[in-house]
């Protein structure tokens, strides 16, 4: 299966649910009314990660959120509406069209929207990686889902994200990303145990400075505030 390294460029995918229905399970270490705020800044530092990554050609955000539309259009990434409304994999599938249409040579790959920590420098080499196989993925710190799922040109993306997707995905034929020093690209963020640990990788600009405000988490400047950066990981739902 394994080819030669090519120098793709690559368009990656973003989906991003509503504001106001995001991390929900962030809130008892931040808050109910800090989540939207906090939900857009990890989009928004995701993102910016992104372009400053010189393997990427662009970003399609897919959302119906017109706050984050606007936002991240603003730091150069293009929006398209969730149409299919049919949840996490189809609107994955429906960005991964639009991005097609637009640039029918592109790499393409799929990834979370809720990595404050990432790291531009540690997403390339990851894409590197992928680049050697038709469809590659990447496990979440957790090692349970899935933070990036990538398709060469030509190759149908074919997400599996949600739940157990490591298995999954390995299960469809992608291949594991066995790379090391690359924890920015696999720590997604859905409880306070996970902003705790993209804390210490050291949060992009715009989480930060949220965190860092007087009112910024809704409970406290730190991850966690008084009911401790748990949360758990009793819920199912990563990617």
């Amino acid at each position: 299966m394994q080819s030669q390294v090519t120098s793709a460029a690559w368009t990656v995918v973003v989906p991003l649910k509503p504001l106001a229905r995001a991390k929900s399970r962030l809130a008892a270490s931040v808050g109910d009314a800090a989540l939207p705020g906090l939900a857009l800044a990890f989009a928004q530092d995701t993102v910016g990660a992104v372009l400053a990554c010189p393997a990427v050609r662009g970003v399609v955000v897919v959302t119906d959120d017109p706050l984050a539309a606007a936002a991240l259009s603003a730091l150069g990434a293009r929006t398209v509406p969730d149409t299919p409304a049919a949840g996490l994999n189809a609107a994955l599938a429906h960005g991964e069209a639009a991005a097609r249409a637009a640039d029918p040579g592109t790499a393409v790959a799929a990834l979370n929207a809720d990595l404050p920590a990432l790291r531009p420098h540690e997403l390339h080499g990851v894409l590197e990686w992928a680049s050697r196989f038709p469809r590659a993925f990447l496990p979440d710190a957790a090692e349970i889902g899935t933070t990036l799922l990538s398709a060469m040109p030509g190759t149908p993306l074919v997400p599996a994200f949600g739940g157990l997707s490591r298995a999954r995905h390995r299960a469809s034929g992608a291949v594991e990303i066995g790379l090391s020093g690359v924890d920015s690209v696999r720590q997604d963020v859905d409880t306070g145990e996970d902003l705790e640990a993209a804390r210490k990788l050291g949060l992009g600009r715009r989480t930060a400075a949220l965190l860092a405000a007087p009112c910024g988490s809704g409970r406290s400047g730190r991850p966690g505030g008084p009911g401790g950066p748990g949360g758990g990981r009793a819920e199912a739902g990563r990617g």
